[in-house]
């Protein structure tokens, strides 16, 4: 393609930087340039930086630098700055990815300069407007032009919206990054030997693998109180990679001084990977988790009122049961001795980076 099927991409936390792995690599093949904004919403090191190096994503050209605040104070300086990158590179589009502040603000943005917007992972709903991440799915969805879906449920939310022009049913991105890990020996982490994860064959021993970070449980001290007295009550060993805002909000809680809690820092992609494939369960309140878990044949208890990924609890592989403790508890002993169902391919081929890759190509020459 010419040098101006420039396009823009924006990201900011962990997920967007796995799920822009894939795709960047494609767009590249293709002849898209692709110039990266990294918002700086995820700042931390082991939630941002070690992501590009060891997924091999292009450095970022502007990196704004951020950081955490109030939704509204932290959306407004996005999209104060992404409006002046916009405005001085020109691009002929701007790519988003999912959910966060970051997509909000580079879809407003890119609406404001008559730019087409590309919404990776659209049509995805919780139905909870008290999520902030619902809204900022919600109107970036009605403002972008071109709509890739990781599923036939994804789109047919839109569809209920009324949204059916430029919606393209491509899978997901995110099962890409998976497959490419699993067929990548050198991936291994080694985390599963320095956590004394191994048995004396070098398999895996039964462990619980949790992660909890999202404001409705960090920022409740009921609900975050009643998980981490579940998870010391699993009877298997948990391990809990500790993001920055759960260690914050639960430091009087004691994590690990009570049952079998082993509480270690965030890890990259590669070392995450590997104890989800590993664990014999997965409790999490993470979005991305939950599928991953499923990519991986691990049973999953999500600990939120509600979740996007209905496809996995339909499949019998995840149960959400909010942040009640007791629930939590028999999940886990159902799970323990359960006969799994049969797991469908519910987000596409694999290939996903490569179809929004040649859409773009056809989208962009058609302007």
């Amino acid at each position: 393609m010419p040098i101006q099927s420039k396009i823009i991409t924006i990201v900011g936390a962990r997920p967007q930087f796995v799920k822009a792995a894939p795709l960047s690599a494609a767009l590249s093949e293709v002849g898209i340039e692709e110039v990266i904004v990294h918002t700086g919403q995820h700042y931390d090191e082991k939630l941002s930086d070690i992501f590009f190096s060891e997924m091999n994503i292009p450095a970022p050209l502007h990196n704004l630098g951020v950081g955490s605040g109030p939704h509204g104070q932290q959306t407004g300086r996005m999209l104060e700055l992404i409006e002046q990158i916009l405005s001085a590179e020109s691009p002929r589009a701007v790519l988003l990815y999912g959910d966060t502040n970051s997509t909000l603000a580079g879809a407003l943005a890119a609406a404001k300069l008559h730019l087409p917007v590309a919404h990776v992972e659209a049509g995805v709903r919780s139905f909870n407007r008290a999520m902030p991440e619902e809204i900022n799915r919600v109107v970036t969805d009605h403002i972008a032009d071109w709509l890739f879906c990781p599923s036939a449920v994804a789109r047919d939310n839109l569809q209920s919206e009324g949204i059916t022009s430029g919606v393209f049913v491509v899978g997901d991105v995110m099962y890409d990054c998976w497959l490419r890990g699993a067929e990548d020996e050198c991936e291994r982490s080694g985390v599963l030997s320095e956590l004394s994860l191994l048995d004396a064959g070098d398999s895996p021993e039964r462990f619980c693998l949790a992660t909890i970070h999202r404001p409705e449980n960090t920022e409740s001290p009921e609900r975050l109180r009643s998980i981490v007295s579940a998870l010391e009550a699993i009877p298997m060993r948990v391990v809990l990679p500790l993001h920055p805002r759960t260690r914050d909000a639960a430091s009087h809680l004691h994590l690990g001084s009570r049952g079998d809690v082993a509480v270690i820092e965030p890890l990259g992609y590669a070392g995450m990977q590997e104890l989800e494939r590993s664990a014999s369960l997965i409790v999490t309140d993470s979005g991305g988790v939950q599928k991953e878990a499923y990519f991986a044949g691990v049973p999953c208890i999500t600990a939120r009122d509600e979740t996007e990924w209905v496809e996995t609890v339909e499949s019998g592989w995840n149960r959400v049961v909010g942040a009640d403790r007791d629930e939590i508890i028999n999940c886990a002993d159902y799970y323990y001795s359960w006969s799994p169902p049969e797991r469908k391919e519910l987000y596409g081929d694999g290939a996903a980076a490569q179809h929004i890759a040649s859409e773009l190509v056809q989208l962009l020459s058609a302007r």
